[in-house]
């Protein structure tokens, strides 16, 4: 027995090639709204040194594509239960090249600032429904490295804009450098408007590829090994009786604090505090955040091993407030190895977005996944968008040694939330 999705050879699954297609462009398309997303985030430098704003003014305006994206997530994210995941990322993507281009022929950081928020707003919809795509496509032993895979997409879009960013606001000025985000959603558009498809009802389980008694464990609208449809009811709200998903939400909304602060403020730290040149900074931090989505994967396949997504939370949690404090050492101390330090923390802050993403998607279920994944995708940008100003406010009043180590208090009140594993369930 077979779905479009998987297939059982020999015990194994098989999953089939329109998975993989349907997860690089989702892929794809979630680091086309990340690039736009960051854009504004390398920017930091150039408004800091050579226009005279202030840290914490540059880092609102950064922080402007972020907060359109609160606005507007939960939104996508039901969208997505209801018409699927091809026409919320084409419209969304058409929409944030169209925000980026118009945002290259107007003057005033208030004018840029409202299409960023307008982009923001509409790139939204590549988070909940790429999310979505993997969830739906791959089987529950597949989808700890298909997820990995999928959060490659925003350290891949911060990759391409610390590269090209910076080049392009030298070489241009503020118009040129976002043109770098508005050709890239574009293209992703249509790509993705002519690639992506919805995946069959019940492919996204090894059930649809075998007998297996799946309607013996009462899963809605799957098959038994007779052939006779179990009988469809309609899915349980999977926030009530169970604080699982609210302490997944709380610890990635605490986890968000120490990522953004390194995406936001690396490369300005790199060049005003440890002097290296702002191409060399741009090339070490787009270099970290590549290692970034290798480790989402490899973490990825550890959690698929281990069978649970908490366990290794948990430890991402551990390490995030470890290596904060030693970036808060490296640069009061003045120590040769702090671009290392820097490049490891990079790795580590990132790590947790596809451990909780996948548990928050297991947990809630196809009737609820983009809903859940909205909720999630929600309270981690709106802790984002308090990051720049706050965290550049306060390393003007105290320095990045200090904001550094204050930064580190956030990951580790996240250890105590972290559910425990017998608390995990997968209901997809």
């Amino acid at each position: 027995m077979t779905s479009t999705a998987t297939t059982r050879t020999a015990g194994a699954i098989r999953i089939q090639p329109r998975a993989w297609l349907n997860l690089g462009l989702g892929v794809g398309a979630q680091a086309a709204g990340t690039v736009f997303i960051n854009t504004p985030a390398f920017l930091i430098l150039l408004l800091h040194t050579q226009r005279g704003l202030t840290l914490a003014e540059a880092g609102l305006l950064a922080a402007t594509p972020t907060v359109g994206m609160v606005l507007t997530l939960f939104a996508w994210g039901a969208l997505v239960d209801r018409i699927g995941e091809r026409w919320v990322i084409t419209v969304g993507l058409t929409v944030t090249a169209m925000a980026a281009f118009a945002a290259m022929t107007v003057d005033g950081y208030v004018a840029i600032g409202a299409f960023l928020l307008v982009g923001g707003m509409a790139s939204a919809s590549t988070n909940s429904a790429s999310g979505s795509l993997v969830v739906r496509w791959f089987p529950s032993s597949r989808r700890g490295l298909a997820m990995g895979i999928r959060q490659m997409a925003v350290p891949l879009g911060v990759t391409v804009a610390a590269v090209s960013v910076p080049v392009a606001a030298e070489s241009g000025g503020v118009p040129l450098a976002l043109l770098v985000p508005g050709l890239i959603a574009a293209v992703f558009a249509v790509a993705c408007g002519l690639g992506i498809r919805t995946a069959p009802r019940g492919a996204s389980d090894a059930r649809a590829a075998s007998a297996l008694p799946a309607a013996a464990a009462g899963i809605p609208g799957t098959g038994t090994g007779g052939g006779v449809a179990a009988p469809v009811t309609r899915a349980a709200n999977p926030y009530r009786g169970s604080t699982f998903l609210w302490r997944i939400h709380a610890v990635s909304v605490l986890l968000v604090v120490p990522q953004f602060t390194v995406s936001t403020f690396g490369l300005v730290w790199l060049v005003t505090e440890l002097g290296w040149m702002p191409l060399a900074a741009g090339v070490l931090v787009g270099a970290a955040q590549f290692v970034g989505a290798i480790g989402r994967i490899l973490v990825g396949v550890w959690s698929d091993r281990l069978g649970s997504r908490v366990r290794p939370l948990r430890w991402v949690a551990m390490s995030a407030g470890v290596v904060m404090l030693l970036l808060a050492l490296s640069d009061a101390a003045s120590w040769g190895a702090a671009a290392v330090i820097f490049v490891i923390a990079t790795v580590v802050v990132v790590a947790d977005n596809g451990l909780a993403f996948t548990s928050v998607a297991e947990t809630a279920g196809p009737a609820w996944s983009g809903r859940a994944l909205g909720v999630q995708n929600t309270g981690q940008y709106v802790a984002a968008s308090i990051v720049g100003p706050a965290v550049g406010a306060l390393i003007g009043l105290v320095g990045y040694p200090l904001a550094f180590v204050a930064v580190a208090a956030f990951p580790a009140a996240a250890i105590a939330l972290v559910p425990r594993i017998s608390e995990e369930r997968d209901h997809l």
